[in-house]
Parts: structure tokens; C-alpha cells; sequence
């Protein structure tokens, strides 16, 4: 999508639009910003960081690769679940939230995977952040450069509103990091685990949480399928900005929020399995919208700000239905994997990703696409639902 002329709106602008507060009172919202060009602005060294991290990755894939003789995803490796699903779009949305895939009312089929990174395929014993990714198929329209699919809306989020680096040379430091414990001293990794696990919990009962000791395996052992999940980074949503987010909104749902599982080395995945084998009507969660409506407090190029929701609430934009089924089949799930690819960059031009997280995640995450199909000797294909 083409720049807005001119400079970005003031986000001091007088005008104001209604929205709910969660306790259903009107507040006062400012109008979103539109996008300019000069929001996003790349530092002199970010081609070259970006370039080492696509370089660090290939060295992690290549490794596990070789020492598990299978190539996975660069990251979020182990899948926790692959789910049908079908996505719609509400009716009635304000004319601000009437833009790409959301400009009007329709229903699409909808792939879901659930993961946990790094990658290599560690037991859930050595506990790390959840993700969720959502494939939309079927969409059509004026597709983001450089988007390998030509009919698909990709969604990947984390169970975090927050990424734990700001931009590129953060993320850099901590692939390096990472790397030089990928597949090695697996006991030492579920070790370190349990005592950051500690650590977590003792921070979140004064209040705080940790990015840093939740990526490094102190994620608390609740159930993935209770979480809310989030962007991190943000994205075109129409002439203006925004984070996206996947909320639980079923009571069955609801009722698994910082519900604890076991340290079996497949505790996520069997919980999710468990929970879908004998669900007797389809759950849902809210595709929701954050729109930027200040770049001071909400900016595009530090993905390390939670954006406040005081400022710009999350507003409900979709619902995902998913009704029983197995969540996980040992014989055919992970060859289904091996054919899908999940990627920001799988995306309308409306909603083209922002920032240079979203930049790097572009020339790394087509890299592993490329060493994963061609060590596998399995081409990836878009899904035609």
C-alpha cells in the first residue's frame, strides 16, 4: 500500500470517536493515525543485523537438522496442536475497523496451529512462551510485496503484548543467545527451566512479569488453550496502524485461564488433544484490533512498548469458531506441518507488515521456509481450504 499524502495526522487531533470501556460505559477515544512512511524508519546497521540473523538462524536449522535429521521451523519448531477452523468477520464494525480483510461481513475457512519455540523439539518440561498462529484462506484482494500466498491472511501471536527487544539489534543478541544452546545439554535446559519458572512466579506476585525470563523457559505451566495471544508488531490496518490480538471468549475457554498443567514432555500438546477430543460444541475466540491513535505512546518501530489499552482498547473485529476434532494425530500432523507455512508476510496490502522486526522477519523466516522444504524434500503449498 502506497504512503498517505502529506504528514501523519497530529495525534493531538481534537476529534474523538465513542467506544465501550470493559465495564460498558462510553469513553472517549482519539482518532487513529494515519500511516506515513516516515513512521517507519530502519537504522544505518539494521541490513546488516538483519543479514547476521538470517545467517544465525540457518546455523540453528542446520544443527538440529542435522542432529535430529529433520529440518523445523526456524522458530516456534514443536507444534502443539493443528486445528480446522472458520473465521467471520462481524457485521456492523464501525467505519474505522472496515478495512482488508475486515471491510465487510463474510466467513472463511481457517487453519490453527499451536506452538512453542525454539527450534528444536523440547519437552514441555522446559517451559517456554505459547503461540498461535491463524491462516485465513480463501482472501482475496491486492496482496503485500513480496507475498508468497496469494489467497491467504496470516496471524501469528504470542501469549504476550510485548516483544522483549525493541527492534533488530535486540532480537539479534538474543538469537545469539539462543543459539548457543540449540541442541545442547537438554537436562541443563529443563534445569535452568524449573528455576526460572520460580522466578516468574515470584515476580508476578508482586505484580511484574518478565519477557526475558519467560523466553529463556521461565513461562508458567498453564494451558495454552486459556491464554490470550498477541501481535508484538505491528501492522497496515487499512490508511492507519494497528496490533492484532486472540482472546478467549468461550467459557470453556475462560475456565482454562492460568489453569496449571503437568511437566510431561508433551503436557501442551496432550492437553490440547484432551480438550478437543470430546468438546461438545465448537468454542470461540475474539479477533480483535488495536488501532494506533498516538505514536508517542504507541510507536512502530519500538516493539518492545505494550501499547495502552487506556489509550486504545482492543476492539472485537472477528470471531474464530473451532468445534471438536483431533488436535493432534502422531501419523499425519507433523507431515501437514511440513507443507504449511505461517508468515506475517502472508497478507493483504492493507494489512503489510510494520517495523523492522516485521522487516527481519521477512528475509529469515523465507530462508527457513526455503532449508525446511529443501531438506525435507517437501514442497510447502498454500492451502486452497
Amino acid at each position: 500500500m502506497e504512503a498517505a499524502a502529506g504528514e501523519p495526522d497530529s495525534p493531538r487531533s481534537a476529534v474523538f470517536v465513542i467506544a465501550l470501556d470493559p465495564t460498558g460505559a462510553p469513553m472517549s477515544l482519539r482518532p487513529p493515525v494515519l500511516y506515513h512512511a516516515s513512521l517507519e524508519h530502519a537504522d544505518a546497521e539494521e541490513t546488516t543485523h538483519i543479514h547476521e540473523l538470517a545467517e544465525v538462524f540457518a546455523r540453528m536449522a542446520l544443527t538440529v537438522a542435522e542432529q535430529e535429521g529433520h529440518a523445523h521451523r526456524a522458530v516456534h519448531a514443536k507444534g502443539q496442536g493443528l486445528l480446522k477452523g472458520r473465521l467471520r468477520v462481524l457485521d456492523g464494525l464501525p467505519a474505522e475497523l472496515r478495512h482488508g480483510l475486515f471491510a465487510r461481513p463474510g466467513s472463511y475457512d481457517a487453519l490453527v496451529r499451536l506452538s512453542s519455540p525454539p527450534a528444536e523439539q523440547l519437552p514441555d518440561s522446559v517451559s517456554t512462551p505459547r503461540a498461535m498462529a491463524l491462516k485465513v484462506i480463501g482472501v482475496d484482494g491486492p496482496r503485500a510485496e513480496g507475498a508468497q500466498e496469494e489467497h491467504t491472511q496470516d496471524f501469528l501471536m504470542v501469549n504476550g503484548p510485548a516483544f522483549n527487544t525493541p527492534g533488530v539489534a535486540g532480537f539479534l543478541r538474543s538469537a545469539k543467545l539462543l543459539a548457543a544452546t540449540t541442541e545442547r545439554m537438554p537436562r541443563t535446559k529443563r534445569m535452568i527451566s524449573t528455576t526460572l519458572r520460580g522466578a516468574e512466579a515470584a515476580l508476578e506476585a508482586v505484580g511484574g512479569q518478565s519477557a526475558t525470563l519467560k523466553g529463556m523457559g521461565g513461562e508458567p505451566q498453564h494451558h495454552p488453550l486459556g491464554e490470550t495471544f498477541f501481535s508484538q508488531v505491528p501492522f497496515l490496518y487499512g490508511p492507519y496502524m494497528a496490533k492484532f490480538s486472540l482472546a478467549p471468549i468461550s467459557p470453556e475457554l475462560l475456565a482454562l485461564t492460568g489453569d496449571k498443567i503437568g511437566s510431561d514432555a508433551d503436557a501442551q500438546r496432550e492437553a490440547v488433544v484432551t480438550f478437543f477430543t470430546d468438546l461438545p460444541n465448537p468454542v470461540e475466540w475474539e479477533l480483535r484490533v488495536q488501532l494506533c491513535r498516538d505514536v508517542e505512546q504507541m510507536p512502530i518501530e519500538d516493539a518492545s512498548v505494550v501499547w495502552p489499552e487506556a489509550d486504545s482498547p482492543f476492539l472485537p473485529v472477528a470471531r474464530l469458531s473451532v468445534a471438536q476434532q483431533k488436535a493432534w494425530q502422531p501419523d499425519t500432523s507433523p507431515g501437514i506441518e511440513d507443507a504449511l507455512a505461517f508468515a506475517p508476510w502472508h497478507a493483504l496490502a492493507e494489512h503489510r507488515p510494520l517495523g523492522g522486526l516485521n522487516r527481519a522477519r521477512r528475509v529469515v523466516m523465507a530462508a527457513s521456509r526455503q532449508f525446511r522444504s529443501r531438506f525435507n524434500g517437501c514442497p510447502i503449498h498454500e492451502p486452497v481450504g
